[in-house]
């Protein structure tokens, strides 16, 4: 029997690419979450579009089929924000996987939908992996808690939205073992995190709705939107 060929991200074909935009090209919400935080960044921008708060990620073959096709993109230099101190998350080349690499884009009025890149439609979600690996739901960046308006709103979220962001991802695990690891790595770190705080944290559900996790020993109970905690200006 033949070995099978293992792949990585670095060899998405820019066909893949541009099939895994189609296939996740909504927004999160009917709202424009966007407007809904930026009025409460001091820069004005939405918090996921200003570089001084958030620096997006790309794989290595997203960057080299967009650079070709775009100029919304280029390489994070680090001096992209000389009117505040330096995201506190921000990236560089030794903190990411060795498929991805951090890019700056022209800012959010400068935005082309169809050139996002895929961090950019996730944000501020991350797949949820339990630790006997099952793909659970979806789960927010944590750090931007106070500033991310969904994050406060998570029953906004569509049900088309939670339906591309599980089928792309499907897709990607499918192709790439180590991204399934890598998102399993961070799973359990949100579960470190809110265990020291001795809180629960909030998933969407894979199939609909929302369920509350118990970082301890990652129980799961479903709730409802009421029942799900808002953070900072959006409480």
């Amino acid at each position: 029997m033949a070995n099978r060929i293992l792949r990585t991200p670095n060899d998405l074909k820019n066909e893949e690419i541009r099939a895994l935009y189609a296939g996740f090209d909504l927004p999160i919400t009917a709202q424009d979450c966007g407007q809904k935080c930026a009025a409460h960044n001091p820069s004005g921008k939405p918090f996921c579009c200003d570089i001084c708060e958030a620096v997006p990620a790309a794989y290595q073959s997203e960057w080299d089929a967009l650079r070709t096709e775009t100029e919304l993109w280029h390489l994070y230099r680090g001096d992209e924000c000389d009117s505040q101190p330096q995201p506190q998350d921000s990236l560089s080349s030794d903190d990411l996987p060795s498929s991805m690499i951090p890019l700056a884009c022209l800012g959010s009025s400068a935005c082309q939908r169809e050139n996002r890149l895929l961090s950019c439609r996730q944000f501020p979600f991350f797949p949820y992996v339990t630790s006997d690996y099952v793909f659970a739901g979806i789960a927010y960046d944590w750090a931007f808690e106070e500033k991310c308006w969904v994050i406060s709103n998570l029953a906004q979220v569509s049900d088309e939205y939670r339906a591309q962001f599980i089928h792309t991802f499907e897709q990607i695990f499918a192709l790439f073992q180590d991204e399934f690891e890598s998102y399993a790595i961070k799973s359990e770190e949100m579960r470190e995190a809110f265990a020291r705080k001795k809180h629960e944290f909030t998933i969407l559900l894979r199939d609909g709705g929302l369920g509350m996790v118990n970082a301890l020993n990652e129980g799961i109970l479903p709730i409802n939107a009421e029942q799900a905690p808002s953070f900072g200006a959006y409480r």
